[in-house]
């Protein structure tokens, strides 16, 4: 079969890396790719947000399956596109993806469904929000209610803060329209972790846990960002606490969706802190994470095209996903200046010694090929991932292929996963 990709970042590099090992994928297309994609698909000139050029592409090229990488085209409304003229699509439409399309909407599912998550106001002027602030004791949490790639989120200590943060979302547009309207909701604390489903509108299976690494710095200093690394499985996530998870947000998240009349077919991320009270949804994603999915899918053994087949096709049977018991954990490396304006245009050294580490995987992100070389161009470059017997091993093996690897300005943080070393 003949398999689309949308995307270009790490996410869609292990997308394709996986369906490669399938031996019922004969060609594989990714728009627009990156430098590493392109030595294992076919990559296409076309944007991820080129829903009508994608379209054309797909049905000149008899595409069997398309796997949406990104979050914005399927807010657009890319399923819905093809699905109007027949094609198969793994992703939900696009009254599904509000889930995170818009965190109001997302917040006011949660509250009608009982769902546990942090309380919240919504505002769309800042002169209310602003008022309500005065009434509030802190820490609270400054949400852009639209896409802002990952880092519309701000956790504010004071009303300073919560007052420059709704100023820059509401006032600035930092976030252009995403931050038109905003939530601000209590702070919970606890542990994260990422909690991946994949549906098809009535059943799911549930992914093994994972844990991000927002923010930029070690110890989870400075600015959010897309995700700095990852790794999987987290311990905080025991199996008491996954099957809690399974019936008190999964079940009637995707129970409630059906009921709405917008079935959820595709990926249902759920991102939890696990606070003294119990598991909490901090947020929804309706897509695969990144960096999570360069941890988690590694260690898939089921073919991802049987799992992606069957829930765009409403067909998901109880599945029993084999894993590899090995940890794994991704480290990703980012050009100097990300979160903010980030160079690019770096060569990059080393990505041939680093592949030849035993246990070790380099996926691309934000590269291209120039010439003979592969450049830098994007904030987040590349996710090194590792393998190991246990969690100790596949950090050594991770940080052990990012060292071989170099280019002008390159950051990563050196203690991904050291969550996990304190619970084992």
């Amino acid at each position: 079969m003949k398999v689309l990709i949308v995307g270009s970042g790490g996410r869609e590099h292990v997308l394709a890396w996986k369906l490669r090992q399938s031996k019922k994928v004969k060609e594989i297309f990714c728009a627009p790719g990156n430098g590493g994609i392109s030595q294992i698909a076919t990559c296409v000139p076309l944007s991820s947000d080129d829903v009508s050029g994608l379209l054309a592409f797909a049905l000149e090229k008899k595409i069997d399956l398309t796997i949406v990488g990104p979050e914005a085209p399927l807010v657009a409304g890319i399923v819905d596109a093809f699905e109007k003229e027949h094609l198969t699509i793994f992703g939900p439409t696009k009254a599904a993806a509000q889930l995170e399309g818009s965190k109001i909407f997302a917040k006011e599912f949660m509250h009608r469904h009982v769902i546990p998550t942090a309380d919240f106001r919504s505002f769309d002027n800042i002169k209310d929000a602003q008022a309500y602030l005065q009434h509030r004791t802190f820490p609270l949490v400054v949400k852009a209610d639209g896409l802002a790639a990952g880092k519309g989120v701000v956790i504010c200590r004071d009303l300073k803060d919560a007052s420059q943060a709704l100023e820059d979302m509401m006032t600035s547009k930092v976030f252009k329209e995403a931050g038109s309207k905003v939530i601000i909701e209590d702070c919970l604390e606890g542990q994260e972790a990422s909690i991946l489903a994949i549906s098809d509108g009535q059943k799911f299976v549930v992914l093994d846990s994972s844990q991000d690494h927002k923010r930029i710095f070690d110890d989870d200093q400075g600015p959010n960002t897309g995700g700095m690394g990852a790794y999987s499985p987290a311990p905080v996530i025991t199996k008491k606490l996954m099957t809690k998870i399974t019936l008190d947000i999964l079940t009637p998240t995707v129970q409630g969706m059906r009921q709405e009349g917008i079935p959820f077919r595709g990926v249902l991320y759920a991102g939890i802190m696990v606070t003294k009270d119990g598991p909490k949804v901090l947020e929804y994603n309706v897509r695969f994470g990144d960096p999570e999915t360069q941890a988690v899918l590694p260690r898939l053994k089921t073919d991802l095209v049987d799992l992606c087949l069957a829930a765009s096709q409403g067909k998901l049977g109880l599945t029993n996903l084999e894993w590899d018991e090995r940890p794994c954990v991704c480290v990703v490396m980012s050009s100097r200046g990300y979160p903010g304006a980030y160079e690019s245009g770096k060569v990059i050294k080393g990505l041939s010694e680093a592949d030849r580490q035993k246990d070790v995987v380099v996926f691309h992100a934000g590269t291209k090929n120039q010439g003979e070389d592969i450049v830098s161009c994007g904030g987040r470059v590349l996710g090194v991932v590792g393998f190991g017997e246990d969690i100790a091993k596949a950090i050594q093996n991770a940080y052990n292929g990012a060292e071989k690897i170099s280019f002008d300005g390159c950051f990563f943080r050196r203690d991904i996963a050291a969550k996990a070393l304190k619970r084992c």
